[in-house]
């Protein structure tokens, strides 16, 4: 499965943290969706989105609440540089 998070190019994030929060999402879905071959991107866009390409509905319900968590728990695993 292919997942794609865009974040607005609005949206202050200290530096690295678009890296980090790729690392960590990727790790998380790898967690759940470990038997297949899955890819994640994280960028910066014109607006906040989430795609996930190559899986169910269910799937990408289950996706969204991945990054969602991830997000909300970044004061967990990111420390800026």
């Amino acid at each position: 499965m292919r997942v794609e998070v865009t974040i607005a190019r609005t949206t202050v994030l200290p530096p690295g943290a678009v890296d980090a929060l790729s690392l960590e999402l990727a790790a998380r879905i790898n967690h759940h969706y470990a038997d297949s071959e899955n890819h994640v991107q994280v960028r910066y866009a014109s607006g906040n989105n989430l795609s996930v390409i190559g899986a169910a509905k269910e799937d990408k319900d289950r996706i969204s609440e991945i990054l969602q968590e991830t997000w909300e728990s970044a004061d967990d695993w990111f420390s800026p540089a």
